[in-house]
């Protein structure tokens, strides 16, 4: 799969989850908003229906009281109700008393025309004509006197109701029952406080747990009774201890959406990461195989002649050609090593764990063993190596083939980022500290590097900028190898380094103490 292709989708499906999140984000947040509006609309239905109720039982106690004192001075006609009909009995201005039945009223009480059952009569007698009328008289009084009565009660409420303590006009029983029944109609079923100020903000009546510093969004208010003047009104507050809960409770089944929208993005994220490394990984290995097989063909060739040449009988007589071409097969042959220990290198990255095989040996004995082969090349660039190896028993424990890799690595970063106006110089030296670890030391007066490099050298893939020298080939996997094969060990590597001065690798390992 091409790169741009993997940026492609990488991209697509960024832009994805990103609207994804976005919109339910959005999503939540007119949830929450909604359920709000809808929770304080709910509140405030159910705080204006108690208000009302108040009104209603006090202008019924009002009522109630003006009728039982009109009670004392106003004698009613007696109304009688037998079998659906009506019975009235009437007394006349001249002492005379009628009493007939007719139907219910009709209509308007106004206007309206009371209608005796009169059926099979073809003539009204005139007394009771007369009856009638003075029926309609009687009702029209007794309505304008209610109405009277009712205006009277209208008054008293406005002039007197509001001049009375705020406890004499409600009962705080009803008010709680008010309440609870109005919040569960409205399907708000959860515990609640609430308190009634006065005018100038005093506590007048409260709940038991009623806390007076909740403020803000959590506080309900409601006038109890609308009508009084703005300078003598009363206030019901009421809030709810578990709002959040409750609000949390209603948009709780959406909080998994979140949780699985998540750890898709973390999937995709780490899917994406493992495919541009496999992807660099792929890459570098169809390079390195490219550039392996090229490498493999000139040492080949080199040694296919010289095994040609030595099958020549001209070349048993002259010993300075056979020992030419026998020194060309031996550095041919210890090419194809390198390249083959490379190989090796690059296997390594495909396990977790390297299989080492420990033989206790001397340091100083196998460092120069490395010196001695790596000196052709040193002295090929024109350089010089030098070695600083105290005749003291340092012996460690280590795996000969990957250590030696490692020594061989670092002396081939030297050689490879040297300066071209200086002549190259390698010293390596040893040394005891802590009289438990052996230090070895390899240090170069090459270009140097950078300080934001030193802290990333030992990754994998990580290949510090050469600048303009294009003669320096790498996978950016030698150093990494060097810092896995001595933390295997055990040991330790850091670098001291200045830029177009040098370089200094030094190596930290246990020392096996007899």
């Amino acid at each position: 799969m091409k790169r741009s292709t993997i940026w492609f989708l990488a991209i697509t499906m960024a832009v994805t989850f990103a609207s994804l999140l976005f919109t339910q984000f959005m999503y939540l947040e007119n949830m929450i908003k909604m359920r709000k509006e809808q929770f304080k609309e709910a509140v405030q239905r159910s705080l204006y229906t108690v208000s009302t109720m108040l009104e209603e039982d006090e202008a019924q106690q009002f009522l109630t009281e003006a009728l039982e004192e009109d009670m004392l001075s106003y004698q009613s006609h007696d109304i009688n109700k037998h079998a659906g009909q009506q019975q009235l009995t009437i007394t006349a201005p001249d002492g005379s008393v009628t009493t007939f039945t007719f139907n219910p009223l009709q209509g308007q009480m106004g206007g309206s025309k009371i209608m005796p059952s009169l059926k099979g009569h073809t003539h009204v007698p005139a007394p009771m004509m007369k009856a009638y009328k003075n029926m309609q008289e009687l009702l029209r009084s007794q309505y304008l006197y209610h109405r009277g009565l009712l205006d009277d009660v209208i008054i008293d409420i406005l002039g007197q109701a509001s001049s009375k303590p705020i406890l004499e006009r409600i009962d705080t029983r009803k008010l709680g029952y008010y309440l609870k029944t109005e919040l569960e109609n409205n399907g708000l079923n959860l515990p609640f406080e609430y308190a009634v100020i006065d005018n100038k903000g005093k506590v007048v009546y409260d709940s038991p747990e009623y806390n007076p510093a909740v403020s803000g969004n959590l506080l309900f208010s409601q006038i109890v009774f609308p009508n009084d003047p703005p300078g003598r009104r009363n206030t019901l507050r009421v809030y709810f201890p578990t709002q959040n809960d409750y609000l949390f409770d209603s948009i709780r089944f959406i909080i998994p959406s979140f949780i699985f929208t998540f750890i898709l993005l973390v999937t995709f994220t780490f899917t994406i990461i493992v495919i541009f490394r496999q992807k660099k990984l792929t890459d570098m290995k169809n390079d390195f195989i490219n550039n392996m097989t090229h490498e493999f063909k000139t040492p080949i060739s080199t040694i296919s002649l010289a095994a040609q040449m030595l099958n020549d009988p001209v070349m048993v007589k002259s010993p300075a050609m056979f020992n030419h071409i026998s020194g060309v097969i031996n550095d041919e042959t210890k090419r194809l090593r390198l390249q083959v220990e490379k190989v090796l290198q690059m296997s390594m990255f495909d396990r977790r764990k390297t299989q080492m095989k420990l033989h206790n040996v001397d340091v100083n004995d196998l460092i120069a063993g490395v010196m001695s082969t790596f000196k052709i090349k040193v002295e090929k660039f024109g350089g010089s190596i030098e070695a600083d190896l105290p005749a003291e028993d340092m012996i460690v424990a280590v795996d000969e083939m990957h250590f030696t890799n490692v020594i061989f690595n670092l002396l081939d970063n030297a050689v490879k980022y040297r300066r071209e106006d200086v002549p190259l110089s390698l010293l390596i030296s040893t040394r005891i500290i802590s009289d438990d670890k052996v230090e070895i030391a390899i240090k170069d007066n090459g270009i140097g590097i950078k300080k934001d490099d030193l802290k990333k050298i030992f990754d994998k893939f990580y290949r510090v900028s050469t600048g303009n020298r294009h003669d320096v080939k790498g996978f950016g996997l030698g150093l990494a190898y060097v810092h896995k094969i001595i933390k295997d060990h055990k040991g330790d590597i850091r670098v001291e380094s200045e830029l177009n001065e040098g370089s200094t690798f030094i190596i930290t390992l246990p020392l096996i103490k007899e």
